[in-house]
């Protein structure tokens, strides 16, 4: 029997793979203290002050036995004062949380695009972009990449009069790639108002640090959040994420900033209570500890420094990244590397499935953590 078109595409779906879990490694190969370094997770967990929180909300037993506050009251206005002390001022009306920002990425699929409408985004770019776009049967439309990163032009030429979403992840994931604003805020300018354009700042707080090779410190045409043009784009959609500066991979919670027309829309076709207690109140915290995220990133820039050092020292070529990770390019051999690497209890991320069959993706760790991949590297391409 033929099975209807709407569920003959989810059928056809590559389901997402995850990163592989330390314990899996440990049980699977035998070794000991294994590392993961291949899901670009923060290697200092989350603020200090979000651990004492949680013993605070597990000392409340009967608290815990009621739904969550599905509006989100207390983390929409701690994000509110965190923008306005960057100078930008938003509503509550504006943010649409979701259940880390992946599930944003869904909303925006399942409320703007269907069968027979387009959704564009890059060769190369992030793997839910494709499933979201598959899952409510629409068509991706992939456009070729510059230099691993998004060809702004291309994906100009690709708009037609089906397109309904165009994603664009700045920083790009796997790559590490980024846009300059000044070039975004010219794409914006040239798009229909009618379809709607995401820009998916997963790995904002690394590439906006002033550590960072592509901020404003560094970079006369800078990396910076769009966030700010939200006031002269209502067809614009930011989403970012607590699963990675913010360390609270974990609890699966993100956001979307818009229009509130936008995120009106959003809002109706989101899930009750898709924040559980926990993430709600721990990103909250979160933010109030600005400190901790600053260690964490300065961090990452320390480590990023000693990972393209230890790769030009193996003659190694490697993707410059704005994130907290990192591609480099091991060879026709990658597959057999990456194996090699989870014996000597080093977990890294292969990304055949985004067609860089020689890359490898390495997460930035503690220093101990990038060491323990430098020396293992060095041993196995000796």
């Amino acid at each position: 029997m033929a099975l209807p078109s709407a569920i003959d595409c989810v059928a056809q779906l590559q389901p997402y793979i995850p990163g592989k879990p330390v314990d899996e490694l440990e049980r699977e190969y035998g070794v000991k203290n294994a590392v993961k370094l291949a899901s670009n997770e923060n290697p200092l967990g989350p603020s200090p002050k979000v651990l004492s929180h949680l013993s605070l909300l597990l000392s409340k037993p009967q608290e815990l036995a009621r739904y969550p506050d599905g509006n989100g009251f207390t983390l929409k206005n701690k994000l509110i004062e965190k923008f306005s002390t960057d100078g930008t001022n938003l509503l509550s009306e504006q943010i649409t949380l979701g259940n880390g920002s992946n599930d944003v990425l869904d909303l925006l699929a399942r409320t703007f695009a269907s069968i027979d409408d387009e959704v564009i985004f890059s060769q190369y770019a992030f793997a839910v972009y494709p499933i979201v776009t598959q899952a409510v049967g629409a068509t991706a439309v992939i456009t070729d990449a510059v230099d691993w990163g998004h060809d702004l032009d291309a994906m100009l030429d690709a708009v037609t009069k089906k397109t309904r979403l165009i994603f664009i992840a700045n920083p790009n994931n796997p790559t590490g790639t980024c846009l300059p604003a000044s070039q975004l805020h010219d794409f914006l300018n040239q798009v229909p108002e009618n379809i709607i354009v995401v820009i998916d700042e997963a790995y904002e707080e690394y590439a906006s640090h002033p550590d960072s090779p592509f901020s404003s410190n560094n970079n006369s045409d800078a990396f910076h959040s769009m966030i700010p043009a939200l006031e002269q784009f209502k067809n614009l959609v930011i989403t970012r994420t607590f699963s990675k500066a913010y360390g609270l991979a974990s609890f699966r919670v993100g956001y979307g900033v818009s229009s509130s027309a936008i995120a009106d829309l959003l809002n109706r076709v989101r899930q009750p209570f898709n924040n559980n207690t926990f993430a709600l109140e721990s990103a909250a915290v979160a933010l109030n500890d600005q400190q901790h995220l600053l260690k964490c990133v300065e961090l990452n820039w320390q480590g990023m420094a000693y990972l393209n050092r230890s790769f030009e020292s193996l003659k190694l070529n490697y993707i410059p990244s704005a994130g907290n990770f990192i591609c480099v390019q091991v060879g026709t051999d990658c597959a057999q590397i990456y194996d090699k690497l989870l014996h000597e209890g080093v977990i890294t991320r292969p990304i055949a499935n985004y067609q860089m069959h020689e890359y490898l993706r390495i997460s930035v760790g503690t220093m101990a953590e990038n060491e323990r991949v430098f020396q293992a590297l060095k041993k196995i391409l000796a």
